[in-house]
């Protein structure tokens, strides 16, 4: 049985804007949600956050002491004793996620450390943890995200004529399939109802459209298949998404992030309704 936040979606603060930041971010909302949030659910958000991980982890791997990203649910001193218990020989290290603890045996096995392939190989092993989720939205949005940043690569790729096949991320059939198709569509309209769509965007010559267009449908996405998801972690998920989309373009375009933004916050807010017993 799912849980539901009446309180906690509802009573998500008033979002202000001031002329130079935002003034509630994704880190805020990993500080505070999980304080409210059941053990299941809090796993479940981990996935988002654990992106930053990633990167935290090949920072710290790669020089002693790296800042890095606040935003990651491990701190720096948890994974670097993960570092160290598998310089120690151990495999598995209690709490972390098992292609994290992977990653470093791998990455400290590997002589040559080229620089681009452990950022896919990371993604890749990052895809593949989370789209093994339980829960089915969160699992499918993975798998998604997945498929859209592959075909856009492979598009971007083709356009250029470059060879893209060792930069696909992934292990899913849909990732093996862009890698060996050479077909327009790579053989996969039957399967993708949005594959036309991304072939589209790829047409767009202005390389910002290009990138709004692809959070558009993204944003959509996310709207479409949490529709009746009023006050689960699903709903929880989606606004981290949508806010993540918002701080990036807030950063390239501070008014047109204003916009989004508000508009997030407006659709969320008449979207809720509070049940009567918790008035």
């Amino acid at each position: 049985m799912k849980s539901n936040y009446y309180c906690t979606v509802a009573g998500l603060p008033d979002i202000t804007l001031d002329d130079n930041k935002l003034s509630y971010t994704v880190g805020d909302m990993k500080e505070e949600l999980y304080l409210e949030l059941d053990k299941k659910d809090t796993a479940l958000l981990d996935l988002f956050y654990l992106k930053y991980d990633n990167k935290n982890l090949l920072s710290l791997l790669r020089e002693d002491q790296a800042e890095i990203d606040p935003r990651g649910v491990f701190t720096a001193e948890e994974l670097e004793e993960m570092i160290a218990l598998v310089r120690d020989g151990e495999e598995t290290v209690d709490g972390m996620p098992q292609y994290l603890v992977d990653a470093v045996v791998a990455y400290l096995d590997d002589k040559d450390k080229v620089v681009g392939n452990w950022e896919d190989r990371m993604a890749s092993a990052y895809y593949n943890y989370a789209i093994h989720a339980k829960n089915p939205f969160i699992s499918s949005w993975f798998a998604y995200n997945l498929n859209v940043n592959n075909i856009q690569l492979a598009l971007a790729a083709r356009r250029h004529d470059m060879p893209y096949q060792e930069q696909i991320v992934g292990f899913t059939e849909v990732s093996k399939t862009i890698r060996v198709s050479n077909a327009r569509d790579f053989g996969l309209s039957a399967d993708l109802d949005y594959i036309d769509a991304l072939i589209k965007i790829d047409e767009i010559s202005d390389l910002v459209e290009r990138e709004r267009k692809t959070d558009l449908l993204k944003w959509n996405w996310v709207e479409e298949h949490s529709f009746f998801d009023y006050f689960t972690i699903e709903r929880l998920f989606v606004f981290l998404v949508q806010l993540e989309m918002v701080e990036r373009w807030l950063l390239l375009d501070k008014e047109l992030g204003n916009q989004q933004f508000r508009a997030i916050i407006q659709s969320f807010k008449d979207d809720v309704q509070i049940p009567e017993e918790f008035r």
